[in-house]
């Protein structure tokens, strides 16, 4: 397994930050006019500005300025999963976002921690 969630293309990281952000700074790091983007997961927020997938008209954007912990584990981009919610999911559904922590945690900076977030582990 070791490699498993690997990038292909080896990825420089900052030391991950533990600033707070709170849910309005989160709500607004959508893209947008060339701004910052944002995911939470687990109340652990990266920075995935870099990826096009992301941005505004991006697959993935539903997950763009918000904790998208519940999303993620049902493997949803629909927007009703878009939730910080994760802790009632099967074990299954927890095992599947703990694999998207680590996939995110080895590509994009971590910027913060949701400020007053009650989701983390």
């Amino acid at each position: 397994m070791t490699g498993k969630f690997e990038p292909k293309e080896p990825v420089q990281l900052a030391p991950p930050k533990d600033d707070p952000i709170t849910l309005e700074e989160l709500v607004q790091a959508t893209g947008a006019d060339g701004g910052k983007c944002y995911v939470a997961i687990k109340g652990i927020v990266y920075d995935v500005t870099g990826n096009k997938a992301y941005q505004p008209g991006g697959s993935y954007h539903a997950f763009a300025g918000k904790d998208a912990s519940g999303a993620l584990a049902k493997t949803s981009t629909k927007e009703a999963d878009v939730t910080s919610e994760w802790k009632h999911l099967s074990d299954k559904e927890k095992s599947t976002l703990n694999d998207w922590v680590t996939f995110f945690s080895k590509r994009y900076n971590v910027v913060g921690k949701v400020k007053d977030a009650t989701n983390f582990e």
